[in-house]
């Protein structure tokens, strides 16, 4: 596996169509270059980012009066279907779904083959735990680090492998552990490093001027991106979620968030077991499609549950933190 990571990549491109579509086609419908370019700077680049995006959103644009966008809402709406599919054609469009693996066999297995692309996968801990996944110290908010590197790899069902972007909000990533990740895989450090890219998100705002910049990069190289990590925090905006589940949908990629614990004050008033829930409330519950809590077991065994997921069963998997990564535990 030694050359896989680096030569795999100018093989991965799927066709566009099927999930984009370029927002210069509005030219057809009297839109002109000027206005796609100022939609393009802020990293709108396909009309159904349009679609997702709001009148008021656009309107913010500097240069794009209400007229204009109007306009580019209407010539939208006649490229783009009225947003139904039959069931039918919506399992065919969910088999170009994938799975990212964990590191370990049985994570993966309880995550029904690994973090699943189209959705975001959440993982939280406890307040109290220090959860140690690979060489980074974690208070609050595990990391599968070893996704960046397993993200890479040919796996099952024709995943040809791809590149990551990890965006930081709490200064935690450490290149270096990657290499110890690699080592185990047998692959060349220097091409994991190089097909990782990294960004430290020091505000919400920033965060979002990052996010114009990945919306532009998956549309650039469409195909190529497999996996968005973000290591999330308390004072994060929520709606970044939403944003970062419309970019799994649109572009087939893995989404990861991190995410912390906070005391619940309504926990007394019930039978609640524990007193402590994930940030974000509703609405990170509702963007996220698959959430996991991770708690510490006996020396680096780490315990995951689903706690909300719409495929699979309420079930456990225990794990190992190893040099190389997460791994299965040994008996």
């Amino acid at each position: 596996l030694l050359n896989i990571v680096s030569n795999t990549f100018c093989h991965v491109l799927y066709q566009q169509e099927s999930f984009f579509q370029d927002i210069d086609t509005l030219q057809k419908h009297g839109i002109n270059m000027a206005d796609l370019k100022k939609l393009k700077s802020v990293g709108i680049c396909t009309v159904k980012g349009i679609q997702m995006t709001t009148r008021r959103a656009l309107c913010n644009i500097k240069g794009l009066s209400e007229a204009k966008v109007d306009k580019i809402k209407e010539a939208a709406g006649k490229i783009l279907t009225n947003g139904f599919l039959t069931a039918f054609e919506y399992s065919a469009k969910r088999k170009q779904v994938f799975h990212v693996m964990t590191g370990s066999l049985e994570f993966d297995k309880l995550l029904g083959g690994g973090m699943e692309s189209m959705a975001i996968t959440e993982a939280f801990g406890g307040e109290n735990v220090q959860i140690f996944f690979h060489g980074w110290f974690l208070s609050f908010s595990p990391c599968l680090c070893c996704s960046p590197v397993t993200a890479q790899l040919p796996g099952e069902d024709g995943y040809t492998g791809g590149k990551v972007i990890f965006i930081d909000t709490e200064n935690t990533f450490r290149p270096d552990r990657l290499k110890d990740i690699a080592d185990r895989f047998n692959v060349d450090h220097d091409a994991v490093l190089d097909n990782v890219l990294y960004a430290r998100a020091y505000t919400s705002e920033h965060q979002m001027e990052l996010l114009d910049f990945v919306a532009a990069k998956f549309h650039e190289e469409g195909g190529v991106f497999k996996l968005l990590v973000l290591m999330q925090r308390k004072d994060n905006q929520y709606i970044l979620i939403f944003m970062y589940s419309a970019l799994s949908l649109e572009y087939n990629v893995a989404v990861f968030v991190t995410n912390q614990m906070t005391a619940d004050p309504g926990a007394g008033m019930t039978f609640q077991a524990d007193p402590k829930k994930p940030i974000g409330g509703h609405i990170l519950a509702h963007a996220s499609t698959t959430r996991i809590s991770l708690r510490k077991g006996r020396g680096e065994l780490r315990i995951a549950k689903i706690f909300d997921s719409p495929d699979m069963p309420e079930n456990e998997a225990t794990f190992a933190i190893t040099p190389g990564g997460i791994a299965d535990a040994k008996e």
